[in-house]
């Protein structure tokens, strides 16, 4: 893995554990991402940031020589990613505006780097390679 892949990786997984510990600290903020519909909004927001912290921490072990385990969790992280969208998509609809996104716009522009996450997770930790890799032993061979 390059210096910038592990430079990235790094700081992906310092994101998520800030993000994770916020969870706790301010969870207030993270209701406006959790449609008032569902039960347990609040649990719900304080299992999202024991997942970040997990994640965050997996981010930070080393991996080994010959395996895959990384780029596994690579693709991990961007399911979760994948998985909190929906939450992004109700703040924009709903119109909170926790995190400071008091406009329309800002709320639609954040919906943006939600995409930028996934592929960041996938190019640090090798998860693109694995997928192509993974992909190929699937397909059928003449």
């Amino acid at each position: 893995m390059s210096p910038v892949r592990t430079a990235a990786r790094v700081l992906l997984a310092a994101v998520l554990l800030v993000a994770g510990v916020a969870h706790f600290a301010i969870a207030a903020e993270f209701l406006g991402q959790v449609p008032t519909f569902l039960p347990l909004r609040e649990e719900i927001v304080l299992v999202s940031g024991v997942v970040e912290l997990v994640l965050g921490a997996a981010l930070l072990l080393p991996a080994g020589r010959h395996d895959d385990r990384r780029a596994v969790l690579g693709v991990v992280v961007a399911v979760f990613f994948v998985a909190v969208f929906p939450g992004n998509v109700w703040q924009a609809v709903d119109g909170s505006p926790s995190f400071g996104l008091d406009t329309a716009t800002a709320r639609v522009v954040r919906l943006l780097f939600q995409p930028l996450l996934v592929v960041w997770a996938l190019w640090c930790t090798g998860g693109w390679e694995w997928l192509h890799r993974a992909a190929g032993r699937l397909r059928p061979h003449p």
